[in-house]
Parts: structure tokens; sequence; C-alpha cells
């Protein structure tokens, strides 16, 4: 009976006692040790230590090491005293029941299996699927659907403070939260538990019985958590049009966030759809169990193929402990994965999806309701008249104050001592480069004959015509041993032709070598000049008859 129920949650055993009273209050059935046992279940919770190691200790993270909720001990302790069953049983039948003969074989046998473990990459094949797991568990989390951004944005643009003012805003929230309700029944076990069917749903009060029978009414192979984001838009564009949202820019912010909302529920249902790959999973899970397989055969103490051998050399151990050792972290690692791949499950470190429910509900409907142009008086702050805000400090942090505020982290290096370092300058043109040696060699190498100085003076009309200097047979070549391409230098100079002929210099125009290239002409000679002189009438006819 009820009273059973209540009487167990007074004397303290609540944690399946009330989630089974709160069954009995709803349906008028008894309690029993089964619906305990599942309230028990339902009861469990994330575990949470970020408390324990706020401050790095001695000994910080050995503390944890105690707790059995949550802990690896309670994921795979199963697992572990198999595999010392195992052990335990092949090294008896090896010491006691194996002849002679048949322990030789067997020595031979257990050594091509300790051999055959070091083939296995059970580092990389567990650290690369564990790493993926532990992507998608906070990715599956962050696409958990928070009403939080939805429901300020429905309490600061729909309006009116009148019954249907109320009621809009309600069920506007209310049809987000329903569509988070019915995703998160398609994904989380607990969730399905607690809302097994539609009446469910509607007794908790996220849906009536007008809006699910629409709901029902509306048939798709597929899923329908999608069907109240759609009312939510048709309710929000009935606002618009009543004068409730007063401009199309509110109306396009409310639709926003609504499809940010119902991304986030699509993500839950895709990452519920699509897993890892099957073969992924199989490929680590046989690369665990084969490897131990193995190291239950080949990590047995063997007794040596030539008696006559020292003895003192073999140690004989009954218990493996760097065997266990090694069981412990890969087999933990796996389980890690098996507990964290499917967040919405009922493990103790699995999302808490019940109290979110609970928590979204209760806040989005007090944001617009009991909140909306509910302000407090708005004054003077304690700053009003202070142009610096310094908000005190207790005895426990007045230490912190004594410290200098972080201003860059160039604030407190030294300068040079120089003051011509410090010497402000004029960035000019006519200042010289710096190069590097490297760079200068191919500043001061030959022209290439590949270089087109057509080309180069038909993209700048602006310069004057790089012309080639021809002094004894043109450019002194940095490798004197080396001679030039007849065929490209005369290509060159049939360029350099046709650009005379095309454009005529300015007369009394005077082309100097660069300094570099008097530096490449040695000193034992003058630089050439070369002056261009002003055609004459003749030579200009000539040249036109020619082109």
């Amino acid at each position: 009976m009820w009273f059973m129920a209540l009487g167990r949650y007074l004397k303290g055993e609540h944690k399946g006692s009330l989630a089974a009273w709160t069954l009995v209050g709803q349906k008028g059935t008894g309690w029993t040790p089964g619906a305990a046992r599942r309230g028990r279940r339902q009861a469990a919770m994330t575990v949470s230590y970020t408390l324990k190691v706020a401050n790095a200790q001695f000994g910080g993270f050995s503390k944890l090491l105690f707790r059995w909720k949550g802990s690896i001990y309670k994921l795979l302790y199963k697992e572990f005293l198999v595999f010392v069953m195992l052990y335990a049983m092949l090294s008896i039948t090896y010491r006691r029941l194996l002849t002679e003969e048949q322990k030789r074989v067997y020595v031979k046998v257990a050594q091509y299996c300790n051999r055959s473990t070091d083939l296995i990459p059970m580092s990389f094949v567990l650290g690369f699927y564990v790493t993926l797991i532990v992507n998608r568990w906070w990715a599956q989390y962050t696409s958990i659907p928070l009403p939080d951004q939805l429901m300020c944005v429905i309490s600061s643009t729909v309006h009116g403070k009148d019954e249907k003012g109320r009621i809009l805003r309600r069920s506007l929230i209310r049809y987000a939260n329903l569509s988070s309700v019915l995703i998160l029944r398609s994904v989380s076990t607990r969730v399905l538990k607690r809302f097994p069917t539609m009446d469910h749903v509607v007794e908790a009060g996220f849906m009536t019985q007008e809006e699910r029978k629409k709901f029902e009414s509306l048939h798709s192979d597929f899923n329908k958590y999608w069907i109240p984001c759609v009312w939510f838009t048709n309710l929000a564009a009935q606002a618009r049009r009543d004068g409730r949202v007063r401009d199309d820019v509110a109306l396009r912010l409310l639709i926003d966030e609504l499809n940010l909302y119902r991304a986030k529920c699509s993500m839950l249902f895709h990452y519920d759809w699509i897993s890892i790959p099957l073969v992924y999973t199989q490929v680590v899970t046989i690369a665990v169990y084969s490897f131990f397989a193995f190291c239950v055969i080949g990590r047995q103490f063997l007794e040596p193929l030539d008696p006559e051998q020292d003895q003192d050399r073999y140690l004989d151990l009954y218990v493996p402990l760097t065997t266990l050792l090694q069981f412990f972290f890969y087999a933990g690692w796996l389980k890690v994965a098996e507990q964290i791949i499917n967040p919405f499950g009922e493990d103790d470190d699995d999302f808490e999806t019940n109290k979110l429910i609970d928590r979204n509900l209760q806040v989005s409907l007090l944001s617009v309701d009991d909140m909306y142009q509910n302000l407090p008086l708005t004054g003077k702050d304690k700053y009003w008249n202070e142009s610096t805000a310094q908000p005190p400090y207790t005895i426990a942090t007045a230490a912190e104050t004594l410290k200098p505020s972080f201003l860059g982290s160039t604030f407190d290096m030294r300068m040079s001592d120089d003051p011509e370092q410090s010497q402000q300058v004029e960035a000019s043109p006519s200042l010289p480069r710096m190069h590097t040696p490297l760079l200068n060699r191919f500043l001061t190498a030959a022209a290439s004959p590949a270089v087109s100085l057509k080309n180069f003076g038909r993209s700048n009309r602006a310069h004057h015509h790089l012309l080639r200097l021809r002094g004894e047979g043109g450019f002194p070549s940095p490798n004197p041993r080396c001679g030039e391409d007849p065929e490209a230098v005369g290509r060159i100079e049939e360029e350099e032709t046709e650009d005379e002929a095309s454009e005529p210099p300015t007369p009394g125009t005077r082309l100097k070598i660069p300094s570099r290239l008097e530096a490449s002409q040695g000193p034992q000679r003058e630089n050439p000049q070369i002056r261009v002189r002003q055609p004459s009438d003749e030579s200009i006819a000539t040249d036109q008859s020619a082109a």
C-alpha cells in the first residue's frame, strides 16, 4: 500500500521508496520490491568529484581511489574475477596434472603465446578508439536542447499581461519542452521508463488531450518529435498577426532561436541513429580479448626445459602481478568506452535526463510567466559616485589584492640602454636595404636568358625601359669560365630593339647603372654610360617604314 512506501521514506530509505511512492500516488497501485529496485536505479546520479580536486595537493587523486560508485572497481570486478579464475585453473593444471612430456609441449606453446602478445597493437587500437568515444560523448551532451535562450526571447518579444498573453507564452515554451521530451523518449532509457506511453506525457502536463489527438492524427513512418516545433512557428506567426509580436525582427529572432533548439533535438536523434561503425568496436573488443587469452597461456610460470640449468634464475610467482595490472589497465580502458558510448542509459555516469526535463520545464515556465514584466525597482548603484568600482574582499581572499594586475607579457620586458636603439627614424625608400648573403647571391647573379625584357617593359609604362647594358659583350658573368648562350643573347637584343622602336625614349634621358652592377664590373674598368639622344626625323621615318 501507499503508506508502506511512505513509511520507508520516513525511515530514511528514500532512494527507491520515493520513486515508488510517486508512482503509487499517480496510478493507485501498491508498493512492490521491484518498484523500489527500479526506483533505486532511476535515482542514480552522475558522479561529481569536482570539489575534491579543486586544489592540487599531495596525493590529491589518491582520495578518489577509495570511492565505489562510478569507480573502475565496480565496472570491472566481474571480468577481473573471471580472468583470475581462468589463470588459476590453468596454473593448477600445468603444475599438478600434466606429465613431464606434456609440460615440455606446454612450454613451447606458452612461449609462442607470450611472443604473440607483442604483435597486437593494444595501445594504438584502444587509445584511438577511446579518444573517439570521449569526443562523441561530450558532443552528445552539448546537443541536449536547453530552453534558456529561447525562453528569454519569448519573454522579451511576446507581449501581453492578460490571460491570453500568458497562455500564448506558456504554450510556446511548452511546445519546445514537449519536443525535447519526445526526442529524449526516443534515445534515453530513463526517460522512456518515466514516460512509457503518450498517456504519461499528457498526464505530466506536456501535452493536452486535444494536442494529442492532433499529434496522433498526423501519420508518419518517422519520428514525430518535430511536430511541436511546427506548432510553435504557426503560433508565433499568429501572435505576429495579432500584434503580440510587434515587428518582423522580433519574429525572426524568435524563429531563429527555435531553429537552434530544433537542430539540437535533431542532432540527438542522429547520434542515436548513426553509431560508431560496428567493425571498429568489434576489432577493439577482439584485440583486447585475444590479447588476454594469450596472456592466460603465455604468462604462466614455466619450468626450464633443461633441469640442469640454474634454478635460481627463475622466479616462481603464483600471482602474476604485472599481468593483472595490465589486465586492469587495458580491460578498464575498454570498459570506459563501453560505459560512455551511449550516455543515455542507466549507468552511474550517464546523463541525468529526467533531472534535465524537470529543470527545463520549471525554469522556462518561471521565465515566461512569473518573470514577465516583473522587474525590481531600478536606482543608483553602490558605485554611483566612484570613478573606479572596487568590490570588497573577505579576509580569506585579501591576499589577492597584493598581486599586481596583468598588463601583458611584454610589459616588464627590459629594453636596451643604448639611446640610439630607441631613436625614431622615418621610413624612406632611399634608405639602403639590408639583404642576407644568400639573397645577395641571387640579386647579383647574371640575368636569366628566360626573362623577357619586352614583358618587363610593357608591364609598367611609367618606368624607363630596361636596356641590356653591353660593355665588352654584356654583363660580366659571375663565373668567367662560363660563356653566354649566343642564341639567348641574340633573342634578348632583338626584344630590346622592338621595345626601342615601339616606344622612343624621352629626350635627354640618361640611364645610370645600378650600384650593385658597378660593384660587379670590378675596379679595372670604367662604368659605361649610355646616353639616349633624340632621334632625327629621318630615323623615325625609316623605323615607321620598317614597322
